[in-house]
């Protein structure tokens, strides 16, 4: 009787032979092996209130899915569409003023507020950056980081929205839990959302503008126009954020124009790996926490912070999600030869 002779092979190996673009599986191990990492995700954001040990840990969790939304902004401008984009600040804050106009003197539920907010604070500050659109490089991340230092002098000096006091008396959502899947849900359409958007035709020109925005104009298609559905997108994310932000707060003021919300979703998006759009929201389920764990140090805990990230930069350049993916797929199994 012949013995049946045996090899290690790569999971994916016969998965990528027989598609391009789309999935033809043969067997249950292999979609397994395509969704295994999707469900991890979804399965791990949606226990994670649960795992929480105190409502304060919670509540974390729900600032770092608004970190995460800013640094999926950051990764889609700059990724796919080469805009180095420094406004995170000031998406936060048009989002957040805006949902909270609406709630205090229009009188919008929460509910109603956040998804108005996000469109009306995504055209306003599509229209307010229409004019750097032309712009590219280090000339257009310095633009988008005058605009929310501007908009905070600006409401300071002038006393409207509030003055340094901000606009309080804001409506919270109806309950934690609300909140938390609310926040979670989001991000969760919005990765998934961009994932889909970046496969398109239309995520083929963005990318195609990155590279080569000449080439693209002499195919006689609107480059300005392109980019300009590409800065709505990523401010509304911005915005979506900012309006989430003072429900949970309760309360808008000018610290939501911080340079933190510009500069930790860049820092998360180096940890969790670059046009992944995945890596940016890992990155902030290791910078937002750590932050808060570090917070008992005082000021000293910005060293540390900063050995993170310098550790990540020099050991992990590629990012954390780029490594695993590799990992995961040089998976191997036993077949028959």
């Amino acid at each position: 009787m012949a013995v049946a002779q045996r090899r290690r092979e790569r999971i994916d190996r016969g998965i990528k032979v027989r598609t391009d673009g789309f999935y033809a599986l043969m067997s249950w191990r292999e979609l397994g092996y395509l969704t295994l990492p999707r469900f991890l995700l979804i399965a791990g954001l949606l226990a994670l209130p649960f795992l929480m040990p105190s409502m304060y840990w919670q509540r974390v969790i729900s600032i770092v899915c608004i970190y995460a939304f800013l640094a999926l902004s950051f990764d889609f401008l700059a990724h796919f569409v080469g805009l180095v984009s420094l406004g995170g600040a000031f998406f936060v804050g048009i989002g957040g003023y805006m949902s909270a106009v609406l709630n205090t003197e229009l009188g919008l539920a929460p509910m109603l507020a956040i998804p108005a907010a996000t469109l009306l604070g995504a055209g306003v500050c599509t229209l307010l950056l229409l004019p750097c659109l032309p712009l590219r490089g280090v000339y257009f991340a310095i633009v988008t980081l005058m605009y929310p230092l501007f908009a905070a002098r600006t409401i300071e000096a002038l006393d409207i929205l509030g003055g340094t006091d901000g606009i309080m008396g804001i409506d919270s959502f109806p309950g934690p839990w609300i909140e938390q899947y609310f926040v979670i849900g989001m991000l969760l359409l919005a990765i998934f959302g961009l994932r889909r958007l970046v496969n398109t035709d239309f995520g083929l020109v963005l990318q195609a503008v990155k590279d080569n925005d000449q080439a693209v104009r002499a195919s006689a298609m609107n480059v300005t126009r392109f980019k300009a559905i590409a800065v709505f997108i990523g401010s509304a994310m911005g915005c979506l954020g900012g309006a989430c932000l003072v429900h949970i707060y309760m309360w808008a003021g000018i610290s939501q124009f911080a340079l933190d919300f510009s500069v930790l979703p860049i820092a998360a998006t180096v940890i969790g790996g670059a046009g992944t759009l995945v890596g940016p929201v890992l990155g902030c389920l290791i910078l937002v926490p750590a932050s808060e764990m570090l917070r008992e140090f005082g000021t000293l805990r910005i060293v540390f912070y900063s050995l993170i990230l310098v550790g990540f930069i020099v050991f992990r350049s590629d990012g954390l999600m780029v490594w695993a993916r590799r990992k995961y797929h040089q998976f191997e199994r036993w077949t028959e030869i």
